[in-house]
C-alpha cells in the first residue's frame, strides 16, 4: 500500500499535468522557457483552424505581448523519422559531469572538441551511415537462414503484402478512409521494406531481442517491436518458416565477433553441452522436433497470459511480442526437460546459464510442463542427480556416465 507522501506526490504530478495539458498544451513538463512562450501561442491560434503548414507559422509569428515577447518562427523542411535513440555506448561517450547530488538527474554536459558531422538524413555524428553499415552486415545468411539471392526474392515476393497491410493499419488507426490535404507528403520510414523483413525474420529465428536490436540500430526498442508485429503477420501469411538459428546473442559484441571470426557465443556452447542426449534422454533431432512442435503453442500460451492480464483484446496496431527475451524456445524446453527428469535443481541450471535467474527458469518449467502434460511427453526421471552446474556439463562430455548421485 502507497504512504501518504507517495499519495500527495503522485497527485501533485498529476495537478501539475492537468495544468501543462490546459494552459501550455505541446510543451515538456519542466521547461520554463517554453511554459511562458507556449501559454501566448496558445492564446494567438485560440479559435482558429490550423489547416497547414503556413498557417500554423504566421500563427506563431504573430503572437505579441504588451511585455515585449516577439516570436519569429521557419518552417524546417528536413526529415526527421519517428524512432530515433541513442546507443549506450555512444551515451557513455557523452563528456558529461555528473553532480554530487542526484547525478542522474543533475550534471554538466561539456562542449566537444569539434563540430558533429551530420548526416543527410538528418542525425548527428554519422549514425545513419553506421546504421546502414550495419544492416548490411546483419543480413549475413548465418543470421537470417537464406542467401543473398533468396533473402533479395522473398523481399520482391512480400512488398504488395506489406503495402496492402500497412494500408489496412493505416485505415484502423484513422478509423476511415484517409484523408489526406493537397501537396502533402507522407514522412519516409526509417526502414524501408526489406530491412523490415530482414529485421523480422532476426527475431523471429531468435538470433537476439529486440532491445539489443534497437541498441545496436540506435533506435527505439518500440520502433523495432512495431516492424516485427507488422512485418510478423506478413511472412505468416506468406507461409515462410524462418525457423531458429544455431547461435542467439546477448550482447552486441559477441555479435559482432561472430559475424568477423564465426566465433560461437558462449550460450551456444552451454546450450549445446545441456542439449546432449544423456541428458534429455533423446537425440537432438527429436529435441528439435519437439521444440517446433511446442513453439506455436507456447506462442498461444504467452498470449493468453497478455490477455489475462490486459482484460481485453489488443488495441489495433499495438505490438506482441514473438518469444520471451530470455531464453528462445528451444532453450525453455532443454531447461524444462532436464528439470522434470530430476537431473538438477532449478539453482543448477541457473548457475549453468549465468544470465537467467532462478525464478525465471521455475516459471518455464511451470509453462512448459502443461504443454508436454497434454501431448503424453512428460520426460521419464533419470536416475542420476547432479549438484552443481560444472557436474551437469561434465556429463555431456563423459564417455560413461559417473555423476554424483
Amino acid at each position: 500500500m502507497p504512504g501518504p507522501t507517495t499519495a500527495l506526490l503522485r497527485r501533485h504530478c498529476e495537478l501539475l499535468d492537468e495544468f501543462k495539458q490546459r494552459h501550455c498544451p505541446g510543451t515538456s513538463k519542466w521547461n520554463k522557457i517554453e511554459h511562458r512562450l507556449f501559454s501566448h501561442i496558445t492564446h494567438s491560434w485560440r479559435g482558429r483552424p490550423l489547416t497547414s503548414h503556413e498557417v500554423v507559422i504566421e500563427t506563431i509569428a504573430a503572437t505579441r505581448t504588451r511585455a515585449g515577447l516577439r516570436v519569429e518562427a521557419h518552417l524546417d523542411p528536413g526529415d526527421y523519422p519517428t524512432g530515433i535513440a541513442i546507443s549506450n555506448d555512444r551515451f557513455a561517450a557523452l563528456p558529461l559531469v555528473r553532480h554530487e547530488v542526484h547525478g542522474q538527474w543533475n550534471y554538466t554536459l561539456l562542449p566537444e572538441p569539434s563540430a558533429p558531422q551530420v548526416s543527410p538524413a538528418g542525425e548527428a555524428h554519422g549514425v545513419a551511415d553506421r546504421r546502414r553499415e550495419l544492416l548490411t552486415r546483419l543480413a549475413d545468411p548465418r543470421l537470417t537462414g537464406l542467401r543473398g539471392t533468396e533473402l533479395a526474392d522473398l523481399c520482391a515476393e512480400l512488398a504488395p503484402l506489406q503495402a496492402a497491410r500497412a494500408q489496412e493499419r493505416y485505415s484502423e488507426q484513422r478509423g476511415g478512409r484517409a484523408r489526406r490535404a493537397t501537396g502533402n507528403q507522407r514522412a519516409k520510414p526509417l526502414f524501408d521494406d526489406a530491412t523490415r523483413v530482414m529485421l523480422t525474420l532476426l527475431y523471429q529465428r531468435q538470433v537476439c531481442s529486440m532491445k539489443l536490436l534497437g541498441d545496436m540500430l540506435e533506435v527505439t526498442p518500440t520502433c523495432i517491436g512495431h516492424l516485427v508485429a507488422e512485418t510478423r503477420r506478413v511472412l505468416e501469411d506468406h507461409g515462410h518458416q524462418p525457423g531458429y538459428a544455431p547461435n542467439r546473442f546477448t550482447t552486441a559484441h559477441t555479435l559482432m565477433a561472430f559475424l568477423d571470426t564465426d566465433k560461437t557465443p558462449p550460450r551456444t556452447r552451454i546450450m549445446e553441452s545441456l542439449s546432449h542426449p544423456r541428458l534429455t534422454g533423446m537425440s537432438r533431432t527429436e529435441l528439435d522436433a519437439l521444440a517446433r512442435r511446442l513453439a506455436p503453442r507456447q506462442v498461444a500460451q504467452v498470449e493468453r497470459a497478455s490477455y489475462q492480464r490486459r482484460g481485453a483484446d489488443r488495441q489495433p496496431g499495438s505490438r506482441g511480442g514473438v518469444f520471451p527475451q530470455k531464453l528462445g524456445d528451444r532453450e525453455r524446453v532443454v531447461v524444462a526437460i532436464l528439470y522434470l527428469r530430476k537431473l538438477c535443481t532449478l539453482d543448477v541450471l541457473a548457475d549453468v546459464l549465468g544470465d537467467v535467474s532462478r525464478s525465471s527458469i521455475g516459471n518455464v518449467v511451470r509453462e512448459i510442463r502443461p504443454l508436454l502434460a497434454e501431448g503424453g511427453l512428460l520426460p521419464p526421471p533419470a536416475t542420476t542427480r547432479y549438484r552443481t552446474a560444472t557436474e551437469l556439463l561434465a556429463a555431456a562430455d563423459e564417455e560413461t556416465d559417473t555423476p554424483t548421485r
